[in-house]
């Protein structure tokens, strides 16, 4: 698959109309093109963005009333008239937000650009791209024996794993995303109805953001995850992220 071909698909993938072949050849080539990815989560931020901050108005009354009058008659051109402004509209504010998601990016933590907002960016990003996929999850499974395990050939050392059911924060299984161009694991938990990203970053490289950074109603917290730098990416609250806090970096 090239390029063309997988930006083609980005929007089929997010919102999972691909069958399962096109699925693992469009992953496949994901996995080596930094670029496309980046693309894709780029669209993943855009649509989460969409969802939770763009303003709702309730049509009015009168409006209503005339719609469904002529609709009751059969008369549909008011219909597709309203649809197409509809969809102006939408690709107005899709454009907006998205300058606004980009300004967002490089001013992280109140810097301005520089190797720790791009890698707290990446990180923002890879979570909201994985809360647009069908799945935030390769492999799904609350055992650590099963989840540690399925690392071995992806990634170069396996993170340790644990699951905190008993604490509120269930293991849901694993993924392997890019921070930048770098493949790290990441450990997937579930607290009531949030979803939780645990990025490992690989010995090395950028240490994680040295304090909490937020964005867009998410933070990112960092751990210590078995010897090697991790981040918590999340919408929990200050507390319970704190909780999780301590029980991976107790564990």
């Amino acid at each position: 698959m090239d390029c063309t071909a997988a930006l083609a698909m980005l929007h089929p993938y997010l919102d999972g109309e691909l069958d399962r072949g096109s699925v693992r050849e469009f992953e496949a080539h994901l996995e080596q093109c930094p670029d496309c990815a980046r693309e894709l989560a780029a669209y993943g931020e855009l649509r989460q963005a969409l969802r939770t901050q763009a303003p709702r108005h309730a049509a009015p009354a009168a409006l209503r009333e005339r719609l469904q009058a002529e609709l009751g008659t059969g008369t549909r051109a008011p219909v597709v008239a309203w649809s197409r402004w509809r969809l102006a509209a939408s690709w107005l504010l899709a454009l907006g937000l998205g300058a606004g998601l980009g300004l967002a990016g490089s001013n992280l933590r109140g810097g301005g650009g520089g190797a720790q907002a791009l890698l707290e960016h990446d990180l923002f990003a890879s979570h909201l791209r994985a809360l647009a996929a069908a799945s935030p999850v390769d492999v799904v499974s609350s055992d650590r024996h099963t989840v540690k395990p399925w690392f071995a050939g992806r990634i170069a050392v396996a993170p340790p794993v644990a699951d905190f059911a008993e604490q509120g924060f269930p293991l849901a299984g694993a993924r392997i995303d890019y921070v930048g161009t770098r493949r790290v694991a990441v450990l997937v938990y579930r607290h009531g109805q949030h979803v939780i990203d645990v990025f490992v970053l690989p010995d090395g490289g950028d240490a994680g953001p040295a304090a909490v950074a937020r964005s867009l109603g998410y933070t990112a917290t960092p751990v210590e995850l078995g010897g090697q730098p991790a981040v918590i990416v999340s919408d929990l609250d200050a507390q319970e992220s704190a909780r999780l806090r301590r029980l991976l970096a107790g564990g």
